[in-house]
């Protein structure tokens, strides 16, 4: 194991509920490894109650996340970026900052669970449904041997990832 922390930043376009669940779920799982990060292209400005209530139900703290622009993380004093994620398909079509670190890219695309109708229950339902696929992928890339792989060996289970 080594003392290296990797940073990752999660993109969308609102940076309103799923960049923010990834966020707030990555800096749980594997806290002193990787620093987690999210932004968005138009940042909604505010975090979607339902993905604050998604996190809280997993014990994940929720005070410190926000809504932001992706130009924070394009410039000093940003955070040298190891890997950067779309986590929608409108925002990975984007043409994005140029990233401080030349970081490995993925798209990681779910559905905007922020989009659904339905009762209280169903829409927290559908959050909780992106959590886990969020978490799943995110368990995915915790177990690859990073320090053994080669950028390119890394690259492809990444862009692996997003299509489980």
């Amino acid at each position: 194991m080594t003392d290296r922390i990797y940073h990752v930043l999660f993109i969308c376009t609102q940076n309103s509920a799923r960049s923010i669940m990834a966020e707030g779920l990555l800096n749980a799982m594997a806290p002193g490894q990787f620093r987690a990060y999210s932004a968005g292209s138009h940042p909604a400005g505010s975090v979607n109650p339902l993905a604050l209530a998604t996190l809280a139900r997993l014990r994940i703290p929720t005070d410190h996340l926000r809504s932001k622009d992706w130009a924070e993380f394009a410039k000093p004093p940003a955070p040298i970026l190891d890997f950067v994620f779309t986590v929608c398909d409108k925002a990975a079509g984007e043409a994005c900052p140029v990233w401080p670190g030349q970081p490995m890219t993925a798209h990681w695309g779910v559905t905007d669970p922020a989009t659904a109708t339905g009762t209280d229950e169903q829409l927290l339902r559908v959050f909780q449904d992106t959590a886990a696929i969020l978490k799943r992928r995110i368990e995915l890339m915790l177990a690859l041997p990073l320090a053994s792989l080669d950028r390119m060996a890394i690259q492809r289970e990444l862009t692996g990832i997003g299509s489980r």
